[in-house]
């Protein structure tokens, strides 16, 4: 394989990780702001209930689709988009702006950016306001779940996205019956510049770019905010991300790692589950991180 092939994995690699500098970045203020999913972040309850609406929303996805009623899926997303839009600006204009100012700011770059997104997603749009959500998504998730839950949530995670993957395949059909919406559910990295995202036919056999689904980079990303934010060890300050201590920077290499493997498999030509890799990684990697530590792992 040439060179320039590796250069679309190389961006997903990329992609990846600022998905996690970014997250860690928001860490702080969505702390401070108290943009928590659980108030109790240990209990390893939450768990169940997040499991429970993956479950139920995957249904419900489905049964929308079954009725040709793909508008629905659109109109939810797109609000959750601005939702979670308005969490990571108001988080980051906290810092510098007064309230009023900041929620009339943050409620106009949120709106603008969904309706930019609805009214061109080219593939440029959708991998900035992927990576932004994604990191948002994962930060607020990270704060809100110590090292154990999280643990057992990315265990979980791996082992149901093995099974709808390779045995029931219902998330194969999933992703291929909402790519069309061209939302911010997956991040896109065109094999050539003059790709175009909103000329893409998803029934062609050799596609010309790479998809990711944005869960495959928010679900290990918790791993490394909950390590960062739970777990006391050596910490280094990087500029403009904030401190990142050792536990955390493993998981962050874990996760490379377990992406480098992913694509290896991808490289050919099938579909793959993501998270038992990507999970894996940074488990294996905050597990290494923490050793090097002397913290301790849960």
């Amino acid at each position: 394989m040439k060179l320039t092939n590796y250069i679309p994995f190389i961006g997903m690699a990329f992609m990846l990780l600022l998905v996690q500098l970014i997250a860690v970045a928001l860490s702080e203020p969505f702390e401070v702001n108290e943009f928590k999913a659980f108030s109790n972040p240990e209990d390893t309850g939450n768990v169940i209930i997040w499991i429970a609406i993956i479950l139920v929303f995957t249904a419900f996805i489905f049964v929308v689709i079954k009725m040709n009623k793909k508008w629905v899926i659109q109109a939810f997303i797109l609000f959750t988009v601005a939702s979670t839009l308005y969490y990571v600006f108001f988080a980051v204009f906290s810092a510098f702006l007064t309230a009023g100012l900041n929620f009339i700011l943050t409620i106009i770059l949120s709106i603008a950016l969904t309706v930019v997104l609805y009214k061109y997603p080219e593939w440029y749009v959708i991998d900035i306001i992927g990576v932004l959500i994604g990191a948002g998504a994962a930060s607020i998730f990270g704060i809100s779940l110590a090292i154990i839950p999280t643990l057992v949530l990315l265990v979980l995670l791996a082992v149901y996205d093995y099974i709808a993957v390779y045995r029931t395949k219902h998330m194969v059909a999933l992703a291929e019956g909402v790519m069309d919406l061209r939302l911010p559910i997956l991040l896109v990295i065109p094999k050539r510049w003059n790709y175009s995202f909103l000329t893409e036919k998803f029934d062609k056999e050799e596609r010309e770019a790479f998809f990711m689904g944005l869960g495959d980079a928010v679900m290990p990303t918790i791993l490394v905010i909950s390590a960062n934010m739970f777990v006391k060890a050596g910490y280094y300050t990087v500029p403009v991300i904030g401190a990142v201590n050792i536990p955390a920077i493993g998981a962050m290499l874990g996760t490379l790692v377990g992406f480098s493997v992913l694509m290896g498999f991808v490289m050919k030509g099938k579909p793959q589950a993501g998270l038992p890799f990507l999970n894996g990684g940074v488990i294996l990697g905050y597990v290494a991180g923490s050793i090097i530590a002397g913290s301790q792992i849960i």
